[in-house]
């Protein structure tokens, strides 16, 4: 079996900001993660990518807030799209005045 597209959507947020989601169930684990599943899920405002959780083969799962990668703790696809919007909520009050 080879790997099976779960999700691949665009979601807008505002008239200028979407998010995009990508999530795979693979065969086996990328080397680096735990789990059987490649995602990237990124949101963009403005034309720039503010806020990406991904996993990388070799770097297992991680976020970009801005410029800084920070270690994720992958459970689920769920919870990584409950984490991921509840991110864009963060960012979004974080910036209510930009």
């Amino acid at each position: 079996m080879g790997a099976k597209l779960l999700v691949r959507q665009r979601v807008e947020v505002g008239e200028s900001a979407f998010a995009e989601l990508v999530v795979w169930e693979l065969p086996q684990p990328l080397l680096g993660s735990q789990h059987k599943f490649k995602y990237r899920l990124a949101y963009v405002v403005l034309g720039a990518c503010v806020l990406r959780y991904d996993n990388e083969a070799g770097k297992g799962d991680h976020r970009h807030w801005g410029r800084e990668e920070i270690s994720y703790r992958f459970t689920s696809p769920t919870q990584l799209m409950a984490d991921f919007f509840e991110d864009i909520q963060r960012y979004n009050h974080d910036h209510a005045d930009d």
